[in-house]
């Protein structure tokens, strides 16, 4: 791993980015706001597919996604099933650290791009294979949405539930909105990469087969935990004891009660009320089996809450209490701002844009840029300026198609 020269930890490190799909191109992402030098290669004339999906920028045909997954990246245009397209990606791999790739394994032989290929090259290079269920398996040459990753991982079949089944009982599984698999598959790749990078001194390359089924299976590792203990959870088994989200007279609250001090906090903050001095709520296991019975009280009691003040008096007694927010209410608020959460990015045609920057802090403040206006407007920065080659050459591999 190449040693840092600032602040920033992935400083010095080269990522060349050949994917197409959010989880590929949100781990760029992120790679790009530790300080690594991501270079995307598009398809020429058509581009990445990700520039035209929606939603878009205040009715420009700009997919506020893609804005959103390729900051701070350079943008090359490169056709890999040229033989000068292949070459020039040879000598891009020869100064690059990762290589990361979401093609189908079906498909890579054929562009030169196989893992064994690239290794028997760049025997020190990081591959990181990036595909909706990994890059072996019977279902490795699988092409897959967002709906097929999310609910191959089994979450899906557990929404929804809680109060939002109670509101909406015939309401059938559903997606996450968004891409909620993706960028999940993104963050697992990031942790992958940052891992091989540590150690690719010490053992050289690697191949690393990243699956977004795989790490979504993940996040349900308690469902998956309570299968061997012979218990299949549902939506309609899944939710908490008693708490969950309850409904107030202004918005929302979470409420989570585990321990046995949340309990008798939680009867002091709901004034001590009659039936909660039933000699069975002593027991937390009883508690726990007749859940139901008690959210019809919590619930009830809720309804004539407020939740600002509910949150407040709720901490006071030590009950876990959180309010639900809304997106307009998390770019309003006051820890929001102070973690700068959110900057003004400048896109072309648009404007200055709120846009999240990172889900983490580094010692250097994390920068947005807005990403290249068009495919390829990094070409003669990589080609020319970082591999040496003519403005003339570029030209004819232009006029080629080649980028």
């Amino acid at each position: 791993m190449p040693a840092a020269l600032n602040d920033t930890p992935l400083d010095g490190v080269v990522v060349i980015e050949h994917c197409r799909s959010v989880a590929g191109s949100y781990a760029g992402r992120m790679l790009a706001l530790m300080g690594a030098r991501v270079i995307k290669i598009e398809a020429p004339g058509t581009g990445d597919p990700l520039r035209r999906m929606p939603p878009f920028l205040d009715g420009e045909q700009r997919s506020a996604l893609f804005d959103y997954i390729n900051v701070n990246k350079a943008s090359i245009t490169l056709d890999l099933s040229t033989k000068p397209g292949r070459a020039l990606l040879d000598e891009l791999l020869k100064k690059a650290d990762v290589f990361m790739d979401d093609t189908r394994p079906l498909d890579r032989r054929a562009l030169g791009i196989d893992p064994e290929q690239v290794a028997d090259q760049q025997p020190s290079l990081l591959y990181a294979s990036v595909l909706p269920f990994g890059a072996v398996g019977n279902h490795c040459n699988y092409f897959a949405y967002e709906l097929n990753t999310l609910h191959s991982g089994g979450e899906g079949y557990l929404m929804p539930n809680g109060l939002a089944l109670d509101l909406f009982p015939e309401r059938p599984p559903v997606k996450i909105y968004g891409q909620f698999a993706q960028f999940v598959g993104g963050t697992s790749a990031v942790c992958a990469i940052i891992s091989g990078l540590l150690v690719q001194d010490q053992v050289g390359g690697q191949l690393l087969d990243i699956s977004v089924q795989d790490a979504n299976v993940a996040l349900s590792c308690f469902n998956i935990q309570r299968l061997g203990e012979g218990v299949l959870e549902n939506r309609h088994g899944r939710s908490f004891q008693y708490g969950g989200v309850l409904e107030c007279v202004d918005g929302y609250v979470g409420l989570l009660t585990l321990e046995q001090k949340q309990w008798e906090g939680l009867v002091k903050l709901m004034g001590d009320p009659e039936w909660t001095q039933e000699e069975w709520l002593k027991d937390p296991l009883n508690r726990g089996r007749r859940g139901a019975e008690i959210n019809k009280h919590i619930r009830a009691w809720a309804k004539s809450q407020r939740v600002e003040d509910l949150v407040l008096r709720g901490q006071a007694q030590g009950v876990p209490l959180a309010k639900y927010v809304g997106p307009d209410e998390i770019m309003a608020a006051e820890q929001t701002k102070a973690r700068d959460m959110f900057v003004e990015v400048d896109i072309p045609g648009v404007g200055k844009v709120p846009m999240l920057t990172a889900p983490f802090q580094l010692m250097t403040p994390e920068t947005l840029t807005a990403y290249p206006a068009q495919p390829g407007a990094s070409n003669a920065a990589v080609f020319c300026e970082m591999l040496g080659h003519s403005k003339a050459e570029l030209d004819r591999w232009r006029a080629d198609k080649v980028v």
